[in-house]
């Protein structure tokens, strides 16, 4: 175990973080992506120091293979670009660098602040980047190349010890992001973790913050969540600590009034396979009980989309997925009981088209060479 010392406030060094080694750590190095180390390499060798950051340096210490891996580095989003020509900037508040390889993009962000407190879009250091991460198990840097952890937090010892702790003050953290909220009991589903008491009642007492979250933010978060492999226990668990109400409150309330409901409900989330569900299967799973055992709709008929995707939305509300997602997963509902739908709701109209070209367009084709154009 080494340490890392920096320059404190009074002038003289201070110990900042501890490093782990490979054997204190424990990360198998055949578990990190090729192509995320290729990434870091190149930007150290450019100058910059660049690490894994977040929740795959947190599975690689749990002895999981991640499926995504952040990228984290002292290098501005347009020396990034400058670096990988297979990239491009993204974001308008705080500039991302997307990378791209055939069958993965990686994320690589550059080092933020607290200029502006924890919510801060200016760029800064390591030491005060870990200070705006929410909790400590998402907080440790490794560097693939020296094969070390970087803890400026105490994320390793609350790992070893299966808590979830945050790095903000309390009396911050959830007013600054709601959202926090969701994912501190996200993680602690995930990982099998415990939420310490205090931070249970402060979500307890600040739930309500969650109402003033846009329902693009929520759908974000519902996604992450259906789209993982633990969709069902998380669930059961944001359910349990009252916070599932903001995101699914239609499918709150029948949970509370029917318990075969939130039996099925929950079982529908346990199907789910992560990175390997079929397209529709993960959004399909927020309404199929509700369409199987309480929406009134007529299976034999197929004119009936309309009024079945309107339902739907309804029903999945404030999340707001994209329209062409919901009505592929409603199909596909529909054809899991028998029911062929040939073509699903029209598109919206565009400005100043006729109502007669909104299902089908016709080009016209130029006349042939030689062919006499005919004169009305």
């Amino acid at each position: 175990m080494r340490y890392r010392y920096s320059t404190g406030s009074n002038g003289k060094f201070e110990k900042k973080a501890i490093i782990y080694t490979r054997d204190e750590h424990g990360i198998n190095f055949a578990d990190v992506d090729s192509e995320a180390v290729g990434i870091i390499k190149r930007l150290k060798g450019a100058g910059f120091d660049t690490y894994v950051v977040g929740g795959a340096v947190r599975d690689l210490i749990l002895g999981k293979k991640p499926k995504d891996f952040d990228i984290v580095s002292a290098a501005s989003p347009t020396r990034i670009k400058k670096i990988f020509r297979n990239s491009r900037i993204i974001g308008r508040r705080f500039r991302l660098v997307h990378v791209y390889f055939p069958q993965r993009i990686f994320e690589v962000a550059t080092f933020r602040s607290l200029k502006d407190g924890h919510t801060s879009n200016t760029f800064g250091t390591i030491e005060e980047d870990v200070q705006r991460r929410d909790f400590t198990m998402n907080a440790l840097f490794y560097d693939p190349e020296q094969q070390i952890v970087v803890d400026y937090v105490g994320g390793m010892k609350d790992i070893k010890s299966k808590l979830v702790k945050p790095i903000i003050n309390l009396s911050e953290i959830f007013t600054d992001d709601p959202v926090r909220m969701i994912r501190a009991v996200k993680y602690a589903a995930a990982t099998g973790f415990s939420i310490p008491l205090n931070l249970k009642l402060k979500i307890g007492s600040q739930s309500g913050l969650l109402e003033k979250i846009s329902p693009s933010r929520l759908t974000e978060e519902i996604f992450k969540i259906i789209n993982s492999d633990k969709a069902a226990v998380i669930v059961d668990l944001l359910d349990k600590m009252g916070l599932y109400s903001y995101i699914q409150p239609q499918a709150v309330q029948l949970m509370k009034k029917n318990a075969d409901f939130r039996k099925n409900y929950l079982q529908s989330m346990a199907n789910l396979k992560g990175s390997e569900n079929q397209r529709g299967q993960a959004l399909g799973s927020l309404f199929r009980d509700y369409l199987e055992t309480t929406a009134e709709w007529k299976p034999g008929a197929v004119d009936n989309f309309k009024e079945i995707f309107h339902t739907v939305r309804s029903f999945v509300l404030p999340m707001n997925p994209p329209r062409f997602e919901l009505e592929h997963s409603i199909k596909k509902f529909l054809t899991s009981h028998g029911i062929t739908v040939k073509r699903a709701l029209p598109r919206p109209l565009k400005e100043g088209e006729p109502a007669q070209d909104s299902y089908k367009r016709r080009r016209r084709r130029p006349p042939k060479k030689n062919q006499e154009t005919p004169v009305d």
